[in-house]
């Protein structure tokens, strides 16, 4: 896999083959990236199911301000620990974290409104999952100087039903592509 635009274009993430783990394709990100613009200069992010780090790290490549990549798994977390030690030997000017954690519980410490653009990409296995991220999500993003939430879910479940979770909320970008759904969600103003 390879990230797609910025600092660290044409840049190769190793991929493990674990249980649940199914990184955005390029496709998807690239489809994102475009919907979020090629600079995110300034964007407080985070990738809450990092797996790889593909969403965390193109925002990274591409100026974001502070990156936080949570994840579970330990042997994912190494794996992302490794790809960012090789990403490394051409650092960016933002602040990247990862974290060997469970996302949900980390966002729930986190203030309201403290994140401008939050990536949203669970196994698909658990759909409480997705539900128990989007929900605090809600509440932790603002996205009033750009970013949103950004959701990919299972084929198998209705946007609305994302789109229920996140009343305050539009859905200003869709996408479908073979089994994955995706929703970029940005805030109602006024």
């Amino acid at each position: 896999m390879r990230i797609i635009g910025g600092a660290w274009r044409s840049r190769l993430l190793s991929v493990l083959d674990l249980p649940g783990l199914r990184p955005s394709t390029d496709r998807v990100r690239e489809t994102l990236f475009n919907w979020l613009g090629q600079d995110l200069t300034g964007l407080k992010c985070l990738d809450l199911f990092a797996g790889t780090g593909a969403l965390g790290f193109e925002a990274a490549s591409r100026g974001a301000s502070e990156v936080v990549l949570i994840e579970r798994d330990k042997k994912a977390h190494t794996n992302l620990q490794r790809n960012f030690s090789l990403l490394q030997s051409s650092p960016v000017p933002g602040k990247v974290e990862l974290i060997h954690g469970d996302s949900i519980e980390f966002l729930k410490r986190l203030p309201d409104q403290s994140s401008h653009l939050i990536f949203i990409d669970p196994p698909f296995q658990d759909a409480s999952l997705l539900d128990r991220a989007v929900l605090e999500a809600g509440r932790v993003c603002d996205d009033a100087t750009g970013g949103g939430i950004y959701v990919e879910f299972p084929a198998t479940r209705q946007r609305e039903e994302i789109e229920a979770l996140l009343p305050s909320w539009h859905c200003g970008k869709y996408l479908e592509a073979g089994q994955v759904k995706a929703c970029l969600f940005r805030g109602r103003r006024g």
